[in-house]
């Protein structure tokens, strides 16, 4: 009787299992199994561009490099770097005591000059009327002309020099020729100032362009006014420039040729940045889907692919360029399929897809 109650009570514990186990899988099935209402678009073949990339630097279309003309000790500085000046500001001044020796000794040759030009004038006045009387002969008159002459010369040649000298004196204090900033300070007070040494670096930040160097290949297919991609390196944003130069002199070296493009108005570049030129050289077939599309699931790229009983499954991709709101799929797509282009954050491989409407790719 007792061995009969034990198999009854394992009979029914076997039964109760079975019964949770086959609950627990129903419930596996339909949360593997949901149902999700979402977007689709249809994979097609369509024209893009081919892009050749080159990296690019932005750079001041108008710099310069503050030197002195004069040699001497800079005896103030009165910018920093990072300061904004206007055209006219002073910016260093440079210690004009030779420059004022020289004033000095200029006006001193022009006193004498003028001194002697002064007595011979009196002397060609005197010896003119005695010459008109013929009180003299022609060959002593012959003479004080000269000399009148010679005079006068030596006269403008001490004005031209004292002219020369008191223009140096305008070098001893150096302006910005533009409005711009000082980027680089080269020389500090008490420093020595020599002509063509470069003191200050001052750039325009409002007239900015991106520099860059491609090979023959790319550059033969630039044209002057051409529109390029720009990417700011560790942004996503890219914008639009236009080609402004095209230098068609190879750099021995590198055997690359010099390109620099326009930025449009309003950007937030600055000199220095680091830049990504995106060129179009052509054209080709491939497929693009719209970005929402493309996931990142576990660190692998993919999109979900509905097949034609509408189980939504993820595929593995590689991607190529984004643009206007499409990802290029190099591979792992064709032409006809439908992926899932939207109310992917939850969805898993083996749900049912129940289309709310969508377009072509």
């Amino acid at each position: 009787m007792k061995a009969i109650k034990s198999a009854a009570v394992a009979l029914g514990l076997a039964l109760a299992l079975a019964g949770c186990s086959e609950k627990d899988q129903q419930q596996q099935t339909t949360t593997q199994a949901a149902t999700v209402t979402a977007d689709m678009a249809v994979v097609q073949k369509t024209v893009l561009p081919i892009i050749a990339t080159a990296p690019g630097s932005v750079i001041a279309e108008q710099q310069a490099q503050i030197a002195s003309r004069l040699m001497g000790f800079i005896r103030e500085m009165n910018v920093q770097e990072g300061q904004s000046v206007v055209a006219g500001q002073r910016l260093f001044t440079v210690d004009p005591t030779d420059i004022q020796g020289q004033v000095s000794q200029a006006k001193a040759g022009l006193a004498q000059a003028e001194a002697a030009l002064a007595d011979a004038k009196n002397d060609y006045q005197r010896f003119g009327a005695l010459y008109k009387e013929e009180a003299i002969p022609k060959q002593q008159w012959d003479k004080v002309r000269l000399q009148y002459q010679v005079a006068r010369q030596q006269a403008a040649a001490a004005r031209a020099g004292l002219g020369t000298a008191a223009a140096q004196m305008r070098y001893a204090t150096l302006t910005a020729p533009f409005a711009g900033i000082i980027t680089q300070k080269l020389a500090n007070v008490g420093d020595l100032a020599t002509p063509g040494r470069p003191v200050l670096m001052l750039e325009n930040p409002a007239r900015l362009q991106v520099q860059t160097s491609v090979s023959s290949d790319v550059f033969a297919h630039l044209k002057l006014g051409d529109s390029v991609s720009l990417q700011v390196n560790g942004t996503g944003t890219a914008i639009t420039g236009t080609i402004a130069r095209l230098v068609p002199a190879a750099d021995p070296v590198t055997r690359t040729y010099l390109v620099k493009i326009d930025l449009p108005q309003g950007t937030r570049f600055k000199s220095g940045m680091y830049v990504l030129v995106a060129f179009p050289t052509g054209q080709r077939e491939g497929v693009r889907v719209p970005q929402p599309a493309v996931l990142d699931r576990a660190g692998i790229t993919g999109v979900f692919v509905v097949d034609a009983q509408g189980i939504a499954h993820y595929r593995m991709v590689r991607v190529g360029d984004t643009s206007a709101g499409q990802v290029e799929i190099q591979a792992g797509l064709t032409p006809g399929e439908r992926v899932v282009t939207s109310a992917t954050a939850n969805l898993q491989s083996g749900d049912k897809i129940v289309s709310a409407g969508g377009g072509n790719v």
